[in-house]
């Protein structure tokens, strides 16, 4: 018999995509702790690369800054601080990053942030024909154009992948 897919409600980065005319595909999963995006990746059964992570990061003025990333890389701070000419960028810490996005960590989406937050994506992430990105809850993907990224967010680009 096959599986009943899962309801899912509505978070504020649906919502956002929703008011903007944006299509997407949902795709739930079970939430393991630290399981990241090679977690998601296998549940789901996608490549990890094409798995975007959305990271809450901050310069050495304090201020805030999302980084879309490769699940399975890693950013390089030093070279993210070169190309948006600040002196250095480090990740906030759990606190920070759920005050300035709105979401718990595991599940920060890049769309329906509590404030309007400057979004950097790796340049070879918009390469890619379709991205898994978090949708705004612990355990929910949504899948999209990469694009998107671009157009709806304002997105600029970076290479700063490890």
């Amino acid at each position: 018999m096959a599986k009943k897919p899962r309801h899912v409600s509505e978070t504020p980065a649906t919502q956002w995509l929703r008011a903007h005319g944006i299509p997407f595909g949902e795709h739930p999963y079970d939430y393991v702790d630290r399981g990241g995006a090679a977690e998601s990746a296998r549940q789901l059964g996608v490549d990890a690369h094409h798995v975007v992570k959305t990271l809450v990061m901050q310069d050495d003025r304090g201020q805030p800054l999302l980084v879309l990333m490769h699940g399975d890389r890693q950013v390089s701070t030093k070279a993210l601080a070169r190309a948006i000419a600040v002196k250095s960028v480090e990740a906030c810490s759990v606190e920070a990053a759920q005050r300035h996005s709105g979401y718990l960590v595991g599940g920060t989406s890049p769309f329906g942030t509590r404030k309007a937050l400057p979004v950097w994506v790796e340049a070879t992430v918009l390469a890619l024909p379709r991205i898994w990105i978090n949708g705004g809850r612990r355990g929910f993907l949504v899948s999209l154009d990469p694009s998107l990224l671009v157009t709806a967010l304002n997105a600029r680009t970076v290479v700063c992948a490890l």
